[in-house]
């Protein structure tokens, strides 16, 4: 495989031909998120209860096979096969490194990643590593292992130092393997966490972003020149007007995409967003395709590239289904047109996500497999107690309207202007729902695996496995179609 760089607004391989990445991200495998693998809370938390609840081994032969079925040279193939040329692999440090030993890094982890690169080598399949939980959190949320709603990876030197040192020593172990299209510094950066729990009037400390982003690259090119480094916007992937102009070579930018009409209401038409200001009318809108375009070509990412030349890669976007996929043919009308879109702009492009429990994947855990029918009991108390966060889109249920009650009290008491009310009850929601209650929720979880040998653990954790997952044949066909042009 060629090694490919930036050149101008367009990724090239060796021969200068141009190459536009479109690929998938492989979400809940170096990096377990509670959507994807069921459980509540964070992942931290829900290893340390099934260590507790099940015993230490036990709980690591669960966790080794799982990441084990999620994710194997069947996969690779099959994403191959579809036509996709790329995976981003997430990957969370804790697999690398324990926070009571600093700097040591862990063999098997290197191991793991090791045979997941060969198997895309065999298969034709760029690979993206995607640091997606970084030491001391990067953001407030749990796609990146966070359980206290802190970010003290903006606050905490050695947390930083941690941070360009792993990307150091994964620079320099896979510097000379072409099969690694480039590093994904960080996914998702917040660095101005207490400005944006409270208003949607985030604002970005711009100048600790550059500082760590100009630092890390400077330390993976004292032992790599040959990959792309990609630069994600702060504010979740969607903030750029400050960004540093490109800096270094080979540099690529992603934003991510997630928008309104791919998570709610009907496709054209209004959608039913329960989580948004009364003032932000970018949501309130009708979506359509002149939306899309209007919206995306608009967007600080797509501004960004444009105005320094480079290329713009959207590392994650997509549409939920919360089911099945055939009742909600408006979230696929939007993702045919979201993807044209892109194709317009020449953008690079890596959907959100290959596999998970039927809320926005390509590939579903089959819901009649005992595995689904194990996790049934919890999944169902998850959206009781709204601690769902990776479904946060959906309209708000008995426990979401009571918290209502109390966040629009607290506020009026408060009475200051920094405070609106779709925010004051969304950041709250997050922290009693997705963190306090999570936590209670996750010896539930470990509950239903007491008293079972390896082998029926394996057994159950073979729902993970392509074979015997569900194919979302809808979604399916569009990224064919998507595939196959520009």
């Amino acid at each position: 495989m060629d090694f490919l760089r930036a050149k101008g607004r367009q990724i090239v391989d060796a021969q200068e031909n141009s190459l536009l990445l479109k690929g998938i991200s492989i979400g809940g495998w170096m990096n377990l998120e509670d959507f994807i693998n069921g459980f509540p809370g964070s992942e931290e938390g829900i290893r340390e209860t099934m260590a507790e609840v099940i015993g230490k081994t036990k709980a690591e032969f669960f966790f080794h096979r799982m990441l084990d079925h999620i994710f194997s040279e069947d996969d690779a193939q099959f994403i191959a096969e579809l036509g996709m040329n790329h995976v981003r692999l997430p990957l969370n440090y804790r697999h690398f490194e324990n926070d009571d030993e600093p700097f040591v890094y862990r063999d098997t982890a290197f191991e793991r990643l090791d045979k997941a690169l060969d198997w895309c080598e065999r298969h034709g399949l760029y690979a993206i590593l995607d640091l997606h939980a970084v030491q001391g959190w990067q953001n407030n949320d749990w796609h990146c292992d966070n359980s206290s709603r802190h970010t003290l990876f903006w606050k905490h030197k050695q947390f930083q130092d941690r941070f360009v040192a792993l990307w150091r020593a994964l620079a320099e172990r896979y510097s000379d393997r072409a099969v690694v299209a480039g590093y994904n510094l960080m996914n998702e950066p917040i660095t101005n966490v207490w400005r944006g729990r409270f208003s949607r009037q985030y604002t970005p400390d711009w100048e600790k972003l550059n500082k760590i982003y100009r630092r890390t690259v400077t330390a993976i090119r004292e032992v790599d020149a040959k990959h792309i480094i990609f630069l994600e916007g702060d504010g979740y992937s969607t903030r750029f007007s400050e960004l540093e102009p490109p800096f270094a070579e080979n540099l690529v930018y992603s934003s991510h995409n997630y928008i309104a009409c791919g998570l709610s209401g009907s496709y054209p038409g209004i959608p039913e967003n329960y989580w948004v200001n009364d003032k932000d009318e970018i949501h309130k809108k009708r979506w359509d395709k002149e939306t899309q375009q209007k919206e995306f070509f608009g967007a600080e990412g797509s501004v960004f590239a444009k105005k320094h030349n480079v290329p713009l890669w959207v590392s994650e976007f997509g549409s939920a289904y919360n089911g099945p996929i055939e009742r909600k043919p408006d979230r696929l009308r939007s993702l045919d047109d979201q993807l044209d879109v892109f194709g317009q702009f020449g953008a690079s492009w890596s959907i959100w996500t290959y596999k998970d429990l039927g809320v926005m994947a390509t590939l579903t855990v089959d819901p009649e497999s005992d595995f689904a029918e194990i996790l049934k009991p919890v999944l169902i108390k998850k959206e009781q107690l709204n601690s769902h966060f990776g479904v946060s889109w959906l309209p708000p249920n008995t426990a979401m309207k009571k918290l209502h009650d109390l966040a629009d009290y607290i506020g009026e008491i408060i009475d200051m202007p920094h405070i609106d009310k779709a925010s004051n009850r969304q950041f709250m929601g997050q922290s009693v729902f997705s963190e306090f209650t999570a936590i209670q929720l996750q010896p539930a979880y470990a509950q239903g695996f007491v008293g079972m040998s390896e082998q029926r653990i394996d057994e159950l954790l073979s729902a993970y496995a392509l074979k015997n997952c569900k194919k979302n044949t809808g979604l399916i066909e569009v990224l064919k179609k998507h595939l196959n042009a520009f």
